[in-house]
């Protein structure tokens, strides 16, 4: 036990996430993180595997360290020596031995995001299958019942494949910007084209529910295309179910 209530969710929720049961994630693939407060954050360290994932997967680093990094790449990007260095000097604790996972300044943009406290990044197969084929944003331009609203709202976010590390946070936190713009509240849902999943939670077992009904609404996209293709609800049906109070109520009480 790691005596952090924080991180004691964050592993559990990882190594959920891992379960090979699941087919969410294998070996060192996918990535979480967690807020630990106003300063700092636990994300997963490069490499550790969420299946058997505990304590010492994990580093706590420094938001506003992450962040700087952005700063001071301008427009550009910092090399993979840059991003390596810099990861390193965000840990709260310069005598760890953990390194950050090249995702973190994703997850800390990510937890910048209103609401959000936990963050999961898996590449279920199910998932990637769309995400990797020519026909992904169309595939995904529709909702198609009632509980995808539910627990992962109006729409995802769409990001089309871009290298991993700064250039990939840059692109989600744009496209997280763009949902916000577009619907008034923060995405639960952001897909990276040939890459994977990420789920955007208030709590951990918002991060578990929300990848699982993904996951579910890709299953069932894939299906629908043995019989002719994906029949989309309405937007005015999809509206509906978004806004219908029974369903906010339900939405609250299966993510506490």
């Amino acid at each position: 036990m790691s005596g952090d209530p924080i991180l004691e969710q964050l592993i559990d929720m990882s190594r959920h996430l891992g379960d090979p049961a699941l087919d969410y994630a294998i070996l060192g693939e996918g990535n979480t993180a967690a807020r630990a407060g106003d300063d700092a954050f636990w994300v997963k360290a490069s490499g550790a595997e969420m299946r058997t994932i505990d304590a010492g997967g994990f580093v706590q680093v420094r938001f506003d360290r992450v962040l700087a990094m952005l700063d001071q790449a301008g427009g550009g990007n910092l090399d993979d020596e840059q991003v390596r260095a810099g990861l390193l000097a965000a840990r709260m604790d310069p005598a760890a031995t953990a390194r950050p996972s090249v995702e973190t300044i994703l997850h800390a943009l990510a937890l910048q995001v209103r609401g959000v406290n936990f963050v999961g990044h898996t590449h279920p197969t199910a998932v990637n299958a769309i995400l990797c084929s020519a026909g992904a944003e169309e595939a995904i331009a529709g909702r198609l019942f009632p509980d995808e609203i539910v627990y992962c709202g109006p729409a995802p976010v769409y990001v089309p494949y871009t290298d991993p590390g700064l250039p990939l946070a840059r692109a989600v936190s744009a496209g997280i910007h763009r949902h916000l713009d577009e619907h008034g509240l923060p995405p639960k849902v952001v897909l990276m084209q040939n890459h994977g999943l990420i789920a955007l939670g208030k709590t951990a077992t918002e991060v578990v529910n929300i990848t699982a009904m993904y996951v579910k609404a890709a299953r069932v996209l894939l299906g629908t295309y043995a019989l002719g293709g994906p029949h989309f609800m309405s937007q005015a049906a999809a509206t509906r179910i978004h806004t219908r109070p029974d369903e906010l109520y339900r939405r609250q009480a299966w993510d506490r």
